[in-house]
Order: structure tokens, then sequence, then C-alpha cells
């Protein structure tokens, strides 16, 4: 018997590009990318490719997504783009006044009160039905079997699962926490290559494809999750879960050096990149490995940010406008700021008028970039009982200070860190991209966005390309494969730059671009168990 790890990888290694003509999938895992895959060959569109994708990822890679969380889509279908938010609200009972009572000053990050209403099956369900050619129960077959024969954990996805355990096991105390434990770890996490099987949520996954989710928001599985939440001191009903609605919405974007690069808008931070990139285009770049490059581009996104966290929420509750905020007079403004050392950005004041990601391809010039998360990994750490529902913590992203714009409420949707990314020119489609991981999601859109116009990167080098992320303040982490004068010269500008081994923190991101011959390229995450499927 051979003995080797799975996580072990002494030596350099490289992946080329990936061509193909009729059909493409890239995801976060290969077990997910085929079962897209499948279904394209089946005589699916891309569409429902991105359906069985995701829904092979909530059991593939329970560590950064499942059944119990949030999706937004951006879909190109008959020339068109369309957006996709699934995020959902607060519970009606959840409000400032209670939570403020207890002493928090926060939403906590585990137990019942950071759900939200989960949006995952009702965009798959929505999806399926305004572009697709499949029912969910084609579509969703082999995340089903998947669920229900069982497979071998990916190396990326065992290490997530095992220090998710270790910290769950440290942090989740209360009777309301062991059906995790039960479902996910009941003696210990399993290892890569092991067989991990769950029957319950084969069933879940059945249950919603036959019903197109209904059994989540308005029948025995809505009633489950509800009386899990509550039974745990929660405040999610089976009215919260009746009323949720996706959203169809307007995808916003910036005109990169004639790329538009489209976002879905807020309550998703994908303003952020936006705004990053508007300020950056009044640069030149020339060379990636510059000094210069880089510290404009961390303090483009330091700025971006700012703007972000003071003014991103719930649209409803939004003081500023995305056409504000996205302005050129404003982006100048903020681009003025830029100087020649690293500074402490404060908001501007505009003049007033754990995350899996998916792209997928057809040969009909069909494409869709999908992200599902449930949110630091597991998300809550509440598993509804006998359901393989993991639910998420989305909540966990409200604010509690009274006059914020993303201050708790019921019914709102609180600020959210997932984004997928779409880039078309002259009104044609170019392509889905995304890099998931929380708060590096932006900076990774800019990256990625710039790895591709302005230095003229494959979308494979786009995404082996060394990362940086900016945590706050003036902290930046950069991966082990920057170059050193890189380092030192951040640090020379007055960065507080650290080294980072962690490669799973510098996000995992996929990218598929078509070319005018309708020749798909992709290129997958090379720091995670990425894959693409090619037909």
């Amino acid at each position: 018997m051979l003995s080797f790890d799975a996580l072990n990888y002494p030596y350099a290694s490289r992946r080329n590009v990936v061509y193909a003509k009729r059909g493409m999938v890239a995801t976060s895992q290969p077990l997910a990318a085929q079962a897209g895959l499948q279904v394209l060959q089946a005589g699916g569109n891309a569409i429902d490719a991105a359906i069985a994708t995701a829904a092979a990822l909530t059991v593939v890679e329970p560590s950064a997504n499942g059944i119990g969380g949030d999706a937004f889509a951006l879909v190109w279908h008959q020339g068109k783009l369309h957006g996709l938010n699934a995020s959902g609200p607060a519970p009606q009972a959840m409000t400032l006044e209670k939570l403020t009572a207890q002493g928090l000053t926060e939403v906590p990050k585990y137990g019942p009160l950071p759900v939200t209403v989960p949006g995952t099956p009702a965009a798959w369900a929505a999806l399926a039905q305004r572009f697709g050619r499949m029912p969910l129960t084609r579509s969703m077959a082999g995340a089903i079997e998947l669920a229900q024969d069982g497979f071998p954990l990916s190396p990326s996805v065992a290490f997530a699962w095992q220090q998710a355990t270790k910290v769950f096991r440290q942090q989740l105390k209360g009777d309301h926490f062991k059906s995790w434990f039960d479902t996910f770890a009941p003696e210990r996490a399993p290892l890569a290559g092991e067989i991990w099987r769950s029957s319950a949520h084969a069933q879940t996954l059945q249950s919603i494809a036959e019903t197109k989710a209904e059994s989540f928001y308005r029948g025995p599985l809505a009633e489950r999750i509800a009386s899990c939440v509550q039974s745990a001191g929660g405040y999610l009903s089976t009215q919260d879960l009746a009323d949720f609605q996706v959203d169809w919405c307007d995808p916003i974007s910036v005109n990169y050096r004639g790329y538009d690069v489209w976002e879905i808008p807020p309550n998703g931070h994908g303003l952020v990149a936006l705004m990053a990139l508007n300020i950056l285009k009044g640069f030149e770049f020339t060379d990636r490995d510059a000094l210069l490059t880089h510290h404009r581009q961390i303090e483009a996104i330091k700025l971006a940010f700012a703007d972000g966290f003071a003014h991103i929420a719930d649209p409803a509750h939004m003081r500023v406008s995305v056409a504000d905020l996205l302005s050129e007079s404003y982006a100048q403004e903020r681009r003025a700021l830029i100087g020649e050392h690293a500074s402490l950005p404060l908001p501007g004041d505009p003049a007033r008028g754990g995350t899996v990601y998916l792209s997928t391809a057809d040969s009909e010039g069909n494409m869709v970039s999908l992200i599902q998360s449930n949110y630091m990994g597991f998300g809550s750490g509440l598993v509804v009982p006998g359901t393989g529902i993991a639910l998420h913590n989305r909540g966990n992203n409200f604010s509690l200070v009274a006059d914020h714009p993303n201050c708790l409420a019921p019914g709102k949707r609180p600020y959210h860190t997932i984004i997928p990314g779409f880039l078309t020119k002259d009104g044609q489609a170019v392509g889905p991209f995304g890099v998931m991981g929380g708060f590096m999601q932006p900076q990774g859109h800019v990256q990625m966005v710039m790895n591709t116009v302005d230095f003229g990167l494959n979308p494979q080098a786009s995404l082996d390309a060394p990362r940086w992320e900016w945590e706050a303040g003036k902290r930046v982490n950069i991966e082990r494969s920057t170059p050193e004068h890189l380092f030192h010269g951040l640090a020379r500008l007055g960065h507080d730059v650290t080294w980072s081994n962690n490669r799973i923190a510098f996000g995992r991101g996929q990218i598929i671009w078509r070319n005018a011959d309708g020749v798909l390229c992709g290129g997958t995450e090379p720091r995670t168990d990425g894959s693409i499927a090619a037909w």
C-alpha cells in the first residue's frame, strides 16, 4: 500500500490553460466540475451545468458552502447579462434592540443569531425556471448520487474540514451544535482520500429537486429549519422562509481600458472592486512586478473598502447611490489621495445623486458566473438534524451601530462578501471570472482584471500569479512566491507587510474566456483542488 501526504508538494508545478469548443466547467473540486460537464453532455446548457455543479459542491465541499447558504449569479444569455441576488434577509422578529439588550456589540459568528434566510435553493430553482433546459431532478441527480453513494475527499477540502473541526470543538458549546458534529465529525474529521457520504443530504437535495425548492421554503424542510433555529434561541420562522424571493437585478459595471467589468449591485461588495478599478484606470501600468504597481493597487483597494464599509448595505438603506460612488469625478478625487507612501484612508463623501465559485460555458454562447457560500467555512455551526443542511452565518456582517446603513433590522439583507464577476467588450461576452474568499474577493477581482487587461496574462497565468491581500490599516499579506524586492519595497513605503504561507487565504479563483471564434479558454485555481472539465 502506498503512503504519501496529499497536501505535500515540494516541487513547483505548472498547469496549462484548457481549450474547448462545446462546453466548459471550472470550479474548485473535480467531482463537481464533472457533474456539470455530464449535464452539458446530456443536453443541458451552461445554466443547467451551473446548477449541477453548485448542487454537487454542497456535497463535495461542505467546508465552504452548503444548502443553507446564499448565492449570487451573473448569467450571459442570448446576448444579455442578467444578475441574480439570492441572499436572504434577517428574520422579522430579530431586532437591534433585542441583541443589544443581551449586551452584544456585534452579531456573533456562531449559533442561531447570525442565521439569515438561506437563498441558495431558491437560486437553483430560479435559474432553472428562467434559463434552464432541464428539470432540477435531472440537473441535481449527480449531486444526489455523490451524497448517497459517497465520494473520496479532495486534499484542500479535507484540510479545511480538519481545521474547522478543531475550531468548532473549542468554540461550539451547547446541545444545539451536536448535529454538526454528528453530521461532519462524529469521531473525527475525514482525511483526504477517505469516503464520506450523507444520505440525509441526498434526501434533502432530492426534495429540493422534486419540489423546485418549495419544500425548503414552504414545506416540511422549512418547518424543521425554523424549529432548529428557534430551539437554539434564534428568530428565523417559517414565515420568514415562506416570504423569501430571489432578486433579479441589473448588474453594475465600470469600463476599464475598453473592457466592461460587471458585478452584482449591493448588498454585495462587488462595488468595492469597481471603485478600485475606477481609481486605477487613471494610472498607466506596464510591469506587473513593479513596486509602484503593487503600491497603487493596494492603496486603491484601501480607499474602495473604506467607502464600501461606510456605505454598502441593503440597497433600500443606502444613503449614497452606486452611480455616485462610481462617478468619474469621485474616482478622480479618490485617486488624488494616493501618494508615495502607505496611508490610512477614510471613507469619502461623494456628491449625492467560506465560499465556492464556478464558471460554466456552452457552445450556444451561454455563460454563468456563480458563487455560493455558508460564510466562514461551515457557517453558523448549526445543522438541521437529519437533513444535512448546514446553516450559514451571514448575519455576522450586520453592524449593531444604530445609525449605520448596514445596521441590523428585520427583513434587511446584510453587507455580503460573495461576488461573481463577468467581463465584456463592445457588448460581447468575454467571460465569467471570480475569486472566492471573504474580503479577499474584490481584491482578487482587481488583480485578475489587471493581470488580464494590463499585463496580458492568460487565464491560468492570471490565477497562478502571486497575490497580495490587504487586511486592515496598513497591514498587507503577500504570498511567499512574490518577488522579494516587492516585500522590502512595500515596507519602505510604509506598508506593514507579512509573508503568508496560507494559500487559501488569497482566494480561490476560476476564469473562462471565449475568443472571437467561440473557442473557450479556461484557468483554474492552483491553491486548491481546482479543476476544469471540458468538452
